[in-house]
């Protein structure tokens, strides 16, 4: 149970660490926050835990929270808590797809009663959703990486076939495509995911506490090692290591990397006695290591020792299909955090955005969103989306003609008939786009 996730939201301090503390004690992860709003930055898809909160609070109550988590996700359990004169409105909200509801003042033993059988049912959930998704059916995975275009059912494809082994596994893309999502969803298909996935950024280990960071140590170790420490292997026994951006850790340090994934044992600093480790590596790239290996900056048998499975996780440009629906899903998504309504988008800005360059890919993607949501993005999205297509097909429009002008030594007879259009129209087409015939070719005068 300690590795069991609760959402507690409360505007009240003393009631919120109270309870907090309670739980705690009572063997529950908490997650303390005090409102409706940062509840909602903290959920997803892919969250496995309950959520207890409060009825009554400033902004968005947990009526509206309730109804914001179950558009996230409809079988996220929601445990209210509500006074005496509210029961009737709890009772209303269980009619709505809450999980149950508490009043006050209530004993902490009853509330994590609850919350254990909450916890197992979500447990249950999460894992038929695995079951499914090692089938090859539908699961959340679609809603983690969504997108309609060959490549993304390629990508999930691929991710439900190695997720359930215990393959060791190279992932391949580039900045802000989604490489941690993918890993993510690698050990929540796996039989490891409800043990730890931990996290260690390559690219920001600080040099002179590496070996500590990874491996830990012993009391003595180096000046300052005054108690002994678990490094981040040794925490993810059972779990998950996601090695974020591998290029980058030093060329020494890849040496030892290596003997642990050959071996899967450690041994501590300051110690001589070694530590079996259980655990899956996945790393991420976002530049070909095997060109980094040709260049001397990686190990080539670490490189192969990783890569007994690889993924490749495509930027936007390789799926520009996909990206009206990826905005809408973000966006929708971004509003249910920040609890405002959704913004009617035009067609129009929908077809500019497929356009559009996205070298940050679904990072820039989604922060986009974020700002059309938070009002920062441009007011009137219909003129900027309208304006975009409108400039488009003018320059299309004025390149015809001049081509076609070109093309015809500057007679404009030819021109017209060329295009089907009458004399006035042609001139007042050229009027409208500055275009000037004695500038583009000989320019005889017509004869009709």
């Amino acid at each position: 149970m300690a590795t069991a996730r609760v959402l507690l939201v409360d505007d009240d301090d003393a009631m919120r660490v109270s309870t907090a503390q309670a739980l705690r004690l009572a063997g529950f992860q908490v997650d303390p926050v005090s409102s409706a709003e940062e509840a909602l930055a903290l959920t997803g898809p892919a969250f496995t835990g309950a959520v207890v909160s409060d009825i009554r609070m400033p902004g968005m109550d947990g009526m509206t929270l309730l109804g914001r988590l179950h558009e996230i996700d409809a079988e996220i359990p929601v445990i209210l808590v509500t006074g005496h004169a509210e029961v009737p409105l709890a009772v209303e909200a269980m009619r709505s797809g809450a999980y149950d509801f508490i009043e006050k003042p209530f004993v902490v033993q009853d509330l994590a009663n609850v919350l254990r059988r909450a916890l197992e049912t979500r447990a249950l959930v999460v894992d038929n959703r695995r079951l499914r998704a090692v089938a090859g059916k539908r699961d959340d995975i679609e809603a983690r990486l969504p997108g309609r275009t060959q490549v993304m059912v390629d990508l999930r494809y691929r991710l439900r076939a190695i997720g359930a082994s215990d393959a060791d596994t190279l992932i391949i893309g580039p900045t802000g495509a989604g490489k941690d999502v993918a890993a993510r969803a690698l050990h929540d298909l796996s039989g490891r995911a409800g043990k730890p996935f931990v996290t260690i950024n390559c690219a920001a280990l600080p040099e002179a506490l590496i070996e500590s960071e990874l491996f830990g140590h012993e009391v003595g170790a180096f000046p300052g090692a005054l108690r002994p420490r678990y490094g981040k292997f040794e925490h993810a026994r059972g779990g998950t290591v996601l090695l974020d951006e591998i290029g980058s850790m030093p060329l020494e340090l890849q040496a030892k990397l290596l003997h642990v994934l050959h071996d899967r044992v450690i041994t501590r600093l300051g110690s001589n006695d070694p530590v079996a480790l259980d655990v899956r590596f996945i790393a991420t790239s976002k530049t070909d290591l095997a060109e980094a290996v040709a260049a001397g900056r990686f190990r080539e048998d670490l490189y192969w020792r990783l890569n007994v499975a690889a993924v490749h996780v495509p930027p936007l440009s390789a799926r520009r299909e996909d990206i009206p629906l990826l905005f809408l899903h973000l966006l929708r998504e971004s509003a249910a955090r920040h609890g405002v309504a959704e913004r009617a988008i035009p067609p129009a800005y929908l077809t500019a955005l497929a356009g559009r360059d996205w070298p940050g890919n679904m990072r820039e993607l989604r922060n986009l969103t974020e700002r059309v949501v938070l009002g920062l993005e441009s007011a009137d999205l219909a003129a900027d989306g309208d304006a975009r297509l409108a400039e488009r097909m003018a320059a299309y429009e004025r390149s015809l003609i001049s081509g076609a002008i070109a093309a015809h030594g500057g007679r404009l007879k030819p021109v017209y008939e060329m295009l089907g259009i009458s004399r006035k129209t042609l001139y007042d087409k050229m009027q409208k786009h500055g275009i000037d015939r004695h500038l583009i070719g000989d320019s005889p005068e017509d004869q009709d």
